[in-house]
């Protein structure tokens, strides 16, 4: 892994392995979606990385905002891949109170109050007879 200079290291595998996105593929479809930006500016995939750009990009619904640090063209350990970025006090906050507000958020499966039909009730669903030749042909 290098830690100074990488002369056209792209933005799509500087995220690809700093480990934001599982392949280069997934990082170039967000970065092409408008979810990525550099210095505050929408990015290309092609364009190339710089120690100390601002990079602000969205994983899930959550935005983050890192400091580029290193620049490697190969995917390591996540260890490693965390000494490629430094994220921002601001961007940590927000991800924490997103976390927290999910953590929070009420059960889905709560707000069902019938929940899954029962053998008896899959039985009337099948007295009414909705797709019986019987009643298209009368």
């Amino acid at each position: 892994m290098k830690t100074g200079s990488a002369a056209g290291l792209r933005l799509d595998k500087w995220l690809w392995a700093a480990r934001f996105f599982k392949t280069r593929a997934l990082a170039a479809d967000e970065i092409g979606n408008g979810r990525v930006q550099i210095n505050g500016q929408v990015a290309k995939a092609s364009r190339d990385m710089k120690l100390g750009d601002l990079v602000r990009l969205r994983q899930g619904v959550v935005w983050r905002e890192v400091w580029v640090r290193g620049l490697s063209h190969a995917r390591g350990p996540a260890v490693q891949a965390q000494t490629l970025y430094e994220e921002t006090p601001e961007s940590i906050a927000q991800r924490e109170h997103a976390a927290e507000q999910r953590r929070l958020a009420p059960e889905p499966a709560q707000s069902i109050s019938q929940g899954r039909p029962t053998k008896q009730d899959r039985r009337k669903l099948h007295d009414w007879n909705r797709w019986s030749a019987d009643q298209d042909g009368e």
